[in-house]
């Protein structure tokens, strides 16, 4: 294996900090190319990588993508956690990319001016963030570090992956609950191999706020008109003042068991009392996952949707001029998948980013369980729809059919002057 290879990243990248920082202990040789937003990109996709997949990485015939990935590539044995604990190794850095990136660019980026705040996001964000930390804490209560006794791809990995937070959002008041994550986390930032990439961190001294001055400074920087807005948060829609409670009669003490389990099971499934329908979701997303999607998937779809019960529904971002970086607008369409988890056994969607930095809109096609807005079932799945505009489709016109092609099959759809730069899909 080649100990010299080139990383493709922007500068200062979290995700591309954890490869340089595996660099630096295990003294592989990493050159860094020069970014240039969407030309890079561009580049990167002429030479066979996914669209969007940031960061990259070449070293001879050998060409990766994804932080982790490379990480494991340019680290030592020592890093990688042995032959013994290479899996606790893969699991910290995977369950934190999954439990702190999301929530950490909703909250982050509005602290940097580079988003509008939205009050229901960074709410869900700041509650996600408590809830990993306050496992972490428990764990590290008794280590010095996530795995074995030394220094793993596994702290690396976390530690990255909070510094956003903890320079930019979380003052010292947010971050004190947990003084066995900050202890940890102030001993990494302090070695050599982190102080050589990191230089020296400085951690907030208070809570992250919004600035309209360094909103309206960034705009203006990437060729977008000053925000006139006094308000920065959107206008949220009022809440609905709750109806008195009519006065009931006592209920009987006859009610029974099983009354009480159907309601858990309608609070646990906001679909229960839907009509089930004969779509069989399971085996759709076994057909996608598994089958070609244009000559077998998607076929499957047609023959098998059942219209009576099920729906189709196109959205778009209603905010494209706070979009930013590429794979900052990836990170909110992960953040509310995350937040839609009560609905993967019942809906389906595709979402995609199309453009370049700095000049991007997001969209997407779904069908799910029922003929009106899931979201509306539950609060909890309110989080992020009101920032997209919703249309239903009409299953038999040939909109919804060029459309259901285009988004099933992803980076290979035809979107028409719309370019491609990176999709997720809810399954």
């Amino acid at each position: 294996m080649s100990s010299t290879g080139v990383l493709f990243a922007p500068p200062n990248y979290f995700r591309a900090q954890r490869v340089e920082i595996a660099a630096a202990y295990s003294g592989f040789k990493l050159t860094k190319a020069k970014y240039e937003p969407g030309k890079t990109d561009s580049t990167l996709v002429k030479k066979g990588f996914p669209a969007g997949c940031l960061p990259a990485f070449e070293s001879g015939k050998e060409q990766l993508f994804e932080a982790n990935a490379i990480a494991q590539f340019v680290a030592n044995e020592q890093l990688r956690g042995g032959s013994g604990n290479s899996a606790n190794v893969a699991q910290f850095a995977n369950w934190s990319d999954a439990t702190f990136v999301p929530p950490m660019t909703a909250w982050v980026l509005p602290c940097l001016g580079v988003t509008r705040p939205d009050a229901g996001q960074i709410e869900a964000a700041k509650a996600q963030v408590a809830a990993g930390l306050k496992f972490l804490d428990s764990y590290l209560a008794t280590r010095t570090y996530l795995v074995g006794e030394r220094i793993t791809l596994a702290d690396v990995a976390v530690a990255c992956d909070l510094l956003p937070l903890f320079q930019h959002a979380m003052g010292p008041e947010q971050r004190r609950p947990y003084a066995n994550v900050s202890r940890w986390f102030n001993t990494l930032v302090n070695q050599p191999e982190f102080k050589r990439i990191l230089g020296e961190v400085k951690l907030a001294d208070k809570a992250g706020e919004f600035s309209q001055a360094r909103y309206d400074q960034l705009r203006q920087q990437s060729g977008g008109k000053k925000d006139d807005k006094k308000q920065a948060k959107k206008e949220e829609p009022k809440k609905k003042e709750a109806a008195p409670k009519k006065e009931e009669p006592k209920k009987e003490a006859t009610a029974t068991a099983a009354d009480e389990s159907e309601k858990k099971k309608e609070d646990k499934d906001p679909f229960a009392k839907l009509p089930v329908g004969t779509f069989n979701m399971d085996e759709f997303k076994r057909v996608y996952s598994n089958q070609d999607i244009k000559t077998v998937a998607i076929p499957y779809f047609w023959q098998n949707f059942d219209p009576e019960h099920y729906s189709l529904w196109y959205c778009e971002y209603l905010y494209p001029e706070d979009l930013r970086l590429l794979f900052m607008s990836s990170n909110l369409i992960g953040g509310m998948f995350q937040r839609l988890e009560r609905m993967h056994k019942h809906a389906f969607g595709s979402m995609v980013v199309f453009g370049e930095n700095n000049k991007s809109t997001i969209s997407g096609l779904w069908f799910w369980r029922g003929q009106g807005l899931a979201f509306e079932l539950s609060e909890d799945l309110q989080v992020d729809y009101e920032s997209y505009s919703w249309r239903k489709l009409d299953p038999k016109s040939d909109e919804a059919k060029k459309l259901v092609e285009a988004y099933f099959l992803h980076d290979e759809g035809d979107f028409g002057d719309k370019k491609f730069a990176r999709g997720k899909i809810f399954k």
